[in-house]
């Protein structure tokens, strides 16, 4: 019995077979409602100015699809020329805290509109072995003070110029390399 929906008319006594059919179809009716597990933009398009935007809906098997129009914008006055932001002068050094062993290296970095403000954080060594007792020829020491930086000559210099003003990629250029000098210094 497919779903009437003008029975029971009104003031009619109600049967419980025409009612109970009445429900089922109804239910059927329900059941038969898609569900939308997902929702999926599959296209965007760009309409010339003045068009009406548009939508397209579809639903297959539990999937929502999208497609949308979108019209593009008309072209504004073309602006003035702002003035120059402040050049970059200087990259300075605020401070280096040693931080305790196995603590993560870090850098604090910040733009005063003139210049670019370092506050480094370098953890200190582990314990080494106690040596053995006695002195140190000075060809040791040199040896040993002769080497104490070949853990960092694997970093090149920066050897770049820096725009005026900065931009984000000067700044992350010098970023990069104190984190690729701080990775050599850990070794």
């Amino acid at each position: 019995m497919p779903f009437d929906p003008t029975y029971p008319p009104a003031n009619a006594l109600i049967e419980s077979a025409p009612m109970r059919g009445q429900f089922q179809s109804l239910k059927a009716l329900i059941d038969a409602v898609p569900t939308i597990t997902t929702a999926q933009v599959d296209a965007v398009t760009t309409l010339n100015p003045g068009e009406a935007a548009t939508v397209g809906v579809s639903i297959t098997g539990g999937v929502l699809h999208l497609t949308f129009g979108i019209p593009q914008g008309v072209d504004g006055a073309q602006g003035n020329d702002g003035a120059p932001g402040p050049p970059f002068a200087n990259a300075v050094v605020d401070s280096v805290t040693t931080v305790p062993a196995g603590t993560p290296a870090d850098v604090g970095v910040s733009f005063d509109g003139t210049d670019v403000h370092f506050s480094f954080q370098i953890p200190q060594g582990e314990p080494g072995e106690q040596g053995p007792a006695g002195e140190v020829s000075q060809g040791d020491l040199e040896t040993a003070l002769g080497s104490s930086s070949s853990n960092s000559n694997d970093v090149s210099f920066l050897n770049f110029s820096v725009n005026d003003p900065p931009t984000q990629q000067d700044v992350q250029l010098v970023l990069d390399k104190v984190d690729e000098l701080l990775q050599a210094l850990r070794r």
